[in-house]
């Protein structure tokens, strides 16, 4: 499974993925997690199965979920609270459950 966030300039989010890849670990699960700027999310959509676009970017939310939905990919927001709390379980788990909905 391949995961990207999305957010305003693709570094704020580099503490959230690494704590998103050491929760994967501890669970064993296999998966590939990067963090992209919003202007890089057509090419990150090609290559993931899963975006979550983080909070600072949510107004571009809808129009990225239906672009995902268009190319038969997963999207969701992920919660303010659990991204500033830097909950990587929390958010690795809102990814699988959107991963699981498009197999």
């Amino acid at each position: 499974m391949k995961i990207f966030l999305c957010c305003s300039a693709g570094m704020s989010t580099s503490m959230l993925v690494k704590k998103m890849q050491d929760a994967a670990n501890n669970q064993g699960l296999e998966c590939s997690i990067n963090a992209y700027s919003i202007s890089e999310f057509e090419p990150a959509l090609a290559e993931n199965d899963v975006c979550l676009v983080a909070p600072q970017v949510k107004f571009q939310y809808e129009s990225f979920k239906s672009r995902a939905e268009q190319k038969g990919k997963a999207c969701g927001l992920i919660d303010m609270m659990d991204y500033g709390m830097m909950k990587g379980d929390v958010i690795l788990k809102q990814a699988v459950e959107l991963y699981n909905s498009i197999k």
